[in-house]
C-alpha cells in the first residue's frame, strides 16, 4: 500500500506511541464517523462551490484529510497534559516566561515545555525571514484597513460544521460575553502578529501563537480526559490539525482564488511575500507543512479537500455558536459612534456569511443569520469607505517611495485596534466545561 505522507504518519502514529494515556480513547486505525468518502452521503462540500467526484477519487488527498483527522498537537498536548498539576494559569505563566525570556528562565521548567517550546524555535529549512517580514508588511495593510470588518464573519464560518464546532461548543466559551472576548481574541491574534518582527523569537506574535497552541491543547485535553460525551468514534481527535488549517490559510484561500479568477496560476511577487508570512506564522502555530500547499490551485484544493471529506451536519450547538456570536458586542463602550460602529461591522459580516452560502438567504437564515435590508443598505453605503481605504493603501503601496509610510499608517491603525480589542488572552476556563 502507497504511503503518500509518510511523516505525518509518523506524527500520527507517535501520538499514541508516547502518550497513550492521554489518548488512549482515540482508535488511530479507524476513521471517526465525520469522515467520510462515499458519495452517498452528503459532505460539507456544497455542489455549487465544485464538484466533489474528483477529490474523492484522489488517494494521496484522501491521505492527507484522513491523516490530519487525527492528528493533534504532541508537544503542545504533553504541555496541556500538566493540567491537574499547575493549572491554567501555572502553565500559561510558565508558558510566557519562557517565550520572553527562554526556557531556561522558568525555575524548574518541566522538560513538556522545554519541548514545546524548542519545537516552535525548530525553523524550517529555506524559511526567508525578510521575505516573511514583506509579508507581514503587506498583510498590515489588510489588518488595519479590511479585517476589523471580516473577522466575525470568517470566525461564523467556523461553526459550519456540528463536527468540527463542538470543541467549541464545550467549552461554554461563545455563550453570553464569553463570545465577544473569544472573536477579540481571534482578532487581535492575526493583529498581532502582523505586525513588525512580531514573529521573531522574542516577538508579541511568537509568544501569542505559543498562546493559540495551549488554548487548543488545554481544550484537547478537557474533551479527552475530562468530558464523558466526547465520542471519539464519531468526532475523532478534538480541533484536529485538519480544521486548524482553514482559519491559519484563509488570507491565501482569498487570495488564491482571486488569483485563479483572474486566470494565473502562480502568485506574483506581493503573493508569495504574503504566502511566507502566513505559512511561517502557520508553522508556529503547529499546523503541518502538508496542509500548507504553495499554488493558488493546491490551497484552494485543500480547502475544498476537507469540505470533501467531512460529513454534512448543522446542529443546535452550530446554531447557538452563531446566534451568540453574531450577537456579541465587541466595542469597547457604548457612546453613540462605538454602537453605530458596532452595527455596521456587524451587517459587513452578515455579507460574509451570505457569501459563504453562494449568496443564498434562505441559507443564511437557516444558520440563524438574517438579512436585513438595512444590512445590504450599511454595506452598500460604507463600501465605497471601507474598500476604497483598502484598494488605494494597496495600489499606492507599490510604488517604493511611499511604502514607509504607508507602512507607518497601517502600523498605527493596527497598533490602535489593538488598544480597542485588547491583546489576545487565549486563556480558556475548564470550569466551564459541562463534566459528565
Amino acid at each position: 500500500m502507497t504511503v503518500f505522507f509518510p511523516d505525518l504518519a509518523a506524527k500520527v502514529a507517535e501520538q499514541h506511541e508516547r502518550r497513550p494515556d492521554l489518548y488512549k480513547r482515540i482508535d488511530f486505525t479507524q476513521n471517526p464517523y465525520r469522515f467520510t468518502t462515499d458519495l452517498d452521503v452528503k459532505s460539507g462540500l456544497p455542489e455549487w462551490v465544485t464538484k466533489r467526484e474528483p477529490y474523492l477519487a484522489d488517494e494521496s488527498m484522501i491521505e492527507l484529510m484522513r491523516t490530519s483527522t487525527m492528528l493533534g498537537d504532541l508537544v503542545a498536548d504533553e504541555y496541556a497534559a500538566l493540567l491537574p498539576e499547575y493549572g491554567v494559569r501555572g502553565l500559561v505563566d510558565m508558558l510566557k516566561k519562557a517565550c520572553r525570556d527562554g526556557t531556561e528562565s522558568v525555575p524548574d521548567a518541566p522538560p513538556e515545555l522545554h519541548a514545546f517550546i524548542a519545537a516552535m524555535e525548530a525553523t524550517p529549512a529555506g524559511v526567508d525571514f525578510e521575505l516573511v517580514e514583506e509579508g507581514a508588511r503587506h498583510s498590515r495593510i489588510g489588518a488595519a484597513y479590511l479585517s476589523p470588518f471580516l473577522i466575525r464573519g470568517a470566525f461564523i464560518a467556523t461553526f459550519l460544521n456540528s463536527y468540527s464546532a463542538l470543541p467549541m461548543g464545550i467549552t461554554g466559551a461563545l455563550s453570553g460575553t464569553r463570545a465577544a472576548y473569544r472573536v477579540n481574541d481571534t482578532t487581535s491574534y492575526f493583529s498581532v502578529t502582523a505586525l513588525p518582527g512580531a514573529l521573531n523569537r522574542d516577538g508579541i506574535g511568537f509568544q501569542a501563537s505559543a498562546m493559540v497552541r495551549l488554548m487548543h491543547s488545554v481544550v484537547r485535553y478537557n474533551a479527552l480526559v475530562r468530558y464523558d460525551k466526547w465520542d471519539t468514534t464519531v468526532y475523532g481527535m478534538p480541533i484536529p490539525q485538519i480544521d486548524q488549517m482553514p482559519a491559519g490559510l484563509i488570507n491565501m484561500y482569498i487570495l488564491s482564488v482571486g488569483v485563479l479568477k483572474k486566470g494565473r496560476t502562480e502568485f506574483n511577487d506581493r503573493e508569495k511575500a504574503i504566502m511566507a508570512f502566513t505559512h511561517y506564522r502557520n508553522f508556529l502555530l503547529g499546523v503541518p507543512a502538508e496542509l500548507l500547499p504553495t499554488t493558488p490551485r493546491g490551497i484552494v484544493d485543500v480547502f475544498y479537500a476537507r469540505a470533501a471529506y467531512l460529513r454534512d451536519d448543522f446542529d443546535d450547538t452550530c446554531r447557538e455558536l452563531v446566534n451568540s456570536t453574531m450577537n456579541a458586542y465587541l466595542r469597547p463602550s457604548r457612546t453613540p459612534f462605538e454602537r453605530a460602529a458596532d452595527r455596521v461591522e456587524k451587517a459587513w459580516s452578515k455579507i460574509f456569511v451570505l457569501g459563504i452560502n453562494g449568496g443564498s438567504k434562505k441559507s443564511a437564515l437557516n444558520m440563524g443569520v438574517r438579512i436585513r435590508v438595512v444590512d445590504l443598505a450599511l454595506v452598500g453605503v460604507t463600501a465605497p469607505f471601507i474598500l476604497g481605504r483598502f484598494i488605494g493603501a494597496v495600489r499606492l503601496n507599490k510604488i517604493s517611495a511611499l511604502q514607509p509610510a504607508i507602512d507607518r499608517r497601517a502600523t498605527r491603525m493596527v497598533e490602535r485596534r489593538l488598544a480597542t480589542y485588547g491583546h489576545p488572552a487565549f486563556t480558556t476556563d475548564p470550569a466551564a466545561y459541562p463534566h459528565h
